[in-house]
This record gives C-alpha cells, structure tokens and sequence, in this order.
C-alpha cells in the first residue's frame, strides 16, 4: 500500500513557497508517491513557475475538475474558503482515476519522518482523521484556546487527511465533495469553518473511520499545551517520544508566532523547528508573486472584491442564476449591477488588491 499513495495539496501562487517546502519535505520520506498540486489561481502576468511547480509529478488547475459553473460558483468564495472548497472534488477525481490510497497535506505543512506507521492504518480502516487534540488541557486558558476553539472551528484539523479506495472511502469522497460544493464557508457562526466542520460528522456517518492519536502527526500551535519536542541521541525530533512525522505550521508571522510562542515555554525544540521552517520559506527561490495575490480576488477591471460582495451573491439565488461571469466588469455584468443597485458595497473597494513584495 504504502508504493501506492496520491497525495495532494492544495494552494494557491501566494502560498507557492509553502507548497514546495511541503513537496520536498515530503519527496524526502517518499519518494515513490505521486504528488500532485492542485492550485485555485492563475499566475500573476508575466511569470514562469514551470521550474517550481516541475517538483509535483502533476499539477491541476481548479477550473479542470467537474465543478458546473465553476466561475459563478467559485466568486462565492474568499481565498481560504476557494482552497478548500475544492479538496472534496479533487479527492473525488484521484479515487476514481484509480489511486488506492490519496493523502491530502496542507501546503504549510513540512514532513520530517516517514508516514508509513499512519498509512498502514487503512489496512483496517478506510478513513484517516487527526484530531487538533488527543489529550484533555487542564488549565482554564488552554481549554479556551485549544478545546473551546475546536468546539467552534471542527474536531479535526483537515491539514491531513487519508482515504482508501474503498466503497467507505468512495462514499465519504462523494458525500465531502457534495457538501462543499454546497456550503464550504468561513462561517462559524452559522456552524460552518470551511471544509473543517463538516468532518466532525464523519464518525457518526461512514464506518471504518480511524482517529490518528499519534502525537507526533499534525503537531502545530494548537496542542503545543499537550506535546513536548525533543532531539534523540540519533538527531532525530521526538514528540513525547514518538517521531515528528509533520508539523503543520499554519498562520505564520501571524497569530501562529503568538500561540507557538506562548506554548513552546522553556521547549526551545520548538522554536528552532519554527525558526527552521522561517528560514526555508525565506530559500524557496519565489520572489515575484505580489503580496496577497490572487487571480480571482479582483474584478476584471481591477477592483478587489469585498467580502460584502460575495456574501451578497452567495445568498442570493438570483444573482447567481443570472451572471454566468461574474467576475466581468463589462456590458451586461454584475459589476454593473453593483454600481447601480448596492454601490455602497463597493465603496472601500480598491484597484488592485495586492501589493509587490
């Protein structure tokens, strides 16, 4: 089984530089996967990432899979939301292409150890989950960051995730794919985190469903509280003693630094693989993407798109049906239709909403 592994990530040119990390990490412990990127973008004009992207053995655009509509249904979401809208699609088309086993990986997650102990898991089970936490917190601050937080934004943390090719595994692919063409949504409000809290479902309704407790598999900021890094005498990184197999390194130079700063404490393990993972993102070699980039961010006349924006045409039945493109700026377009019915939502919008780096 483990000769026989897909796995996939899915990005977008802004997070290029984490994506190649996670493919050379990754190519490291495995070299005999197939490693595919699927990428929700197209590249800002004027550059060549042929030589980058050469590292994954296929790449596919977003706009490839069988999603109907594709433009009017994609405006509907922001950057996050789109990335991970598309997981349940792709994961859909690698099983039926024939994969045995696909693993889906965060393209900000780094490899450090083989998987194989994990892979082998779906020789009695179908699907692979890992949950933000496998041991209880104690203290009152922890539980409000680590446990309440998962209560709100999902059990299971979808930087990982493993599925056979199954009639289980064929099933959950089908109903996740279902679900996040529906709703996949930055919403918790409204019960909803993405393509996350849809899996909190997943044990109640599919069989064979194992939970990966292994505290050396998506260790990140969310349970620093409960695991501990250490070097052996062999060089390799422990987590409470069983091998590091990936580090998910999610919202860096942001609120990660914060959390993972706040509970590495005296594990100074910790911060070294963080500053580790800094560095290399600095040696990537790509530096010409354009600060919070995004193909599908902007009007085709260059006027970044609120949120406001998509949220009116996410719910709104007949704006949806109507505008085929509604990323268009021109003629008969719902850019036109804003300025005439709701251009206070376009009122803060911008020219260009990125910047060079």
């Amino acid at each position: 089984m483990r000769d026989s592994v897909v796995c996939f990530t899915s990005f977008t040119f802004s997070y290029l530089t984490r994506a190649l990390i996670m493919v050379r990490t990754l190519r490291q412990a495995h070299p005999t996967w197939k490693i595919w990127a699927l990428i929700t973008d197209k590249p800002p004009p004027g550059t060549d990432f042929s030589s980058q992207l050469a590292e994954f053995d296929n790449v596919l655009s977003a706009d490839q899979l069988e999603i109907p509509r594709f433009d009017a249904w994609l405006f509907k979401h922001d950057v996050v939301e789109a990335s991970t809208a598309v997981k349940g699609e792709m994961l859909r088309h690698l099983l039926r292409a024939g994969a045995e086993v696909v693993v889906y990986l965060d393209p900000d997650i780094a490899v450090f150890h083989s998987l194989d102990s994990t892979i082998a898991k779906l020789s009695d089970a179908s699907i692979l989950l890992t949950p933000h936490q496998v041991e209880p917190n104690t203290i009152e601050g922890s539980i409000r960051d680590n446990e309440l937080t998962s209560l709100k934004y999902g059990v299971f943390n979808l930087g990982f995730l493993a599925v056979k090719n199954d009639e289980t595994g064929s099933s959950f692919a089908e109903w996740w794919a279902k679900q996040l063409h529906f709703a996949c949504y930055d919403e918790p409000q409204n019960g909803l985190f993405t393509d996350q809290k849809w899996c909190d479902l997943v044990p109640g309704l599919f069989d064979r469903v194992l939970v990966e407790r292994d505290p050396g598999c998506n260790v990140a900021s969310w349970n620093l509280s409960q695991r501990h890094l250490h070097v052996s005498s062999n060089g390799g990184i422990l987590v409470n003693d069983s091998p590091l197999k990936f580090y998910h390194f999610t919202k860096i130079d942001r609120e990660g630094d914060l959390m993972t700063e706040k509970y590495s404490g005296d594990n100074v393990e910790v911060m070294e693989v963080w500053k580790w993972y800094k560095r290399a993102l600095e040696h990537t070699g790509v530096s010409n993407v354009p600060k919070g980039y995004w193909h599908y961010g902007n009007f085709s006349n260059g006027v970044k798109i609120p949120k406001s924006v998509r949220e009116l045409f996410r719910y709104s039945v007949s704006l949806y049906e109507y505008f085929e493109d509604p990323f268009r700026a021109d003629g008969d377009s719902f850019f036109r239709w804003l300025e005439r019915e709701r251009a206070d939502l376009l009122s803060n919008s911008i020219v260009g909403g990125f910047e060079a780096i």
